[in-house]
């Protein structure tokens, strides 16, 4: 199977994208790269993607339409639907997740599936948080979940004047 992969530049690091013919398989963020990673010609299988991501990130988009293919297992998938499901600004716990789902004791599995989430940003594993409204667990790291989680939910400054 052929794939694709292109390296851009987001707000919170440089993001690898990569396609299949069947669709998006990853989206992820790195640590310690530098520019010199970019990708100076994006493959035409991932221009939208990059193209959604920018779009995201620069406030105009709340929702991603892209053909996705990620890998995992039956259950993983499960979690990852439920995931896209959680509108745009809003969270949920693993507890109402894992009551979504049908199991309240699968809650640590379901934390585990959401740790596996290949597609960043775009199936929202960021919008899921502890039952007291803590920001825990976060593969991207804690500053980057509660970065996305301003951008999609930013606090209005009322002006005084």
């Amino acid at each position: 199977m052929n794939t694709h992969t292109a390296y851009i530049k987001t707000p919170l690091g440089i993001t690898r994208l990569v396609a299949s013919e069947n669709g998006i398989t990853e989206i992820s963020v790195l640590n310690d790269v530098s520019d010199s990673f970019l990708t100076e010609v994006i493959p035409e299988t991932l221009q939208e993607c990059a193209q959604q991501l920018h779009e995201y990130f620069n406030g105009t988009r709340t929702e991603f339409q892209l053909p996705f293919a990620p890998k995992g297992t039956t259950f993983q998938q499960k979690v990852w639907n439920a995931l896209n499901e959680i509108p745009f600004g809003k969270t949920c716990s693993y507890l109402e997740l894992s009551k979504k789902l049908g199991d309240v004791k699968a809650i640590r599995a379901v934390a585990a599936a959401n740790g596996k989430n290949p597609l960043w940003i775009v199936t929202p594993c960021h919008r899921v948080i502890g039952s007291d409204g803590s920001l825990t667990g976060y593969a991207g790291g804690l500053w980057r979940k509660k970065w996305l989680l301003d951008h999609e939910n930013p606090v209005k400054q009322q002006s005084l004047f």
